[in-house]
């Protein structure tokens, strides 16, 4: 069974493919122990903490992720990879287990950067007079 997912936070958009193996995780067509820096890469791994090793021996999981930064790109391809899990496994034990976790395992971050506006370097500051 092949279970497809997605995460997104800011631009950044993860697409994740879970299916059954022997527990190897790609980013990119990367292996992610090869992801820097190590915040990251231990950020994307998080779901496993909560899984547990055994389960992650069972399901292959290939990741592509594009668009925004480093931090962006880890926020979504955990989520993308804590989403196949749950839907991979179907379990709603587990689900609960993320969710009380930390919910944004499962649900994206729906912020966006605020646009910049005239009259200022910003989206709120605006340029400072110095006359008088």
């Amino acid at each position: 069974m092949v279970t497809n997912t997605s995460g997104k936070k800011k631009t950044d958009v993860a697409r994740a493919t879970v299916h059954e193996g022997e527990g190897r995780v790609r980013i990119n067509s990367q292996p992610v122990e090869l992801v820097e820096p190590e915040m990251s890469r231990l950020k994307m791994l998080e779901p496993f903490r909560i899984v547990g090793e055994d389960l992650r021996s069972e399901m292959d999981i290939d990741v592509r992720v594009e668009g925004g930064g480093i931090s962006g790109q880890a926020d979504a391809v955990r989520t993308a990879i804590a989403r196949g899990i749950v839907q991979h496994t179907n379990d709603a034990e587990l689900r609960d287990a993320f969710m009380e976790f930390d919910r944004s395992l499962l649900v994206n971050d729906v912020r966006q950067s605020e646009p910049k506006k005239w009259g200022g370097p910003g989206a709120r500051a605006r340029y400072q007079k110095s006359y008088r």
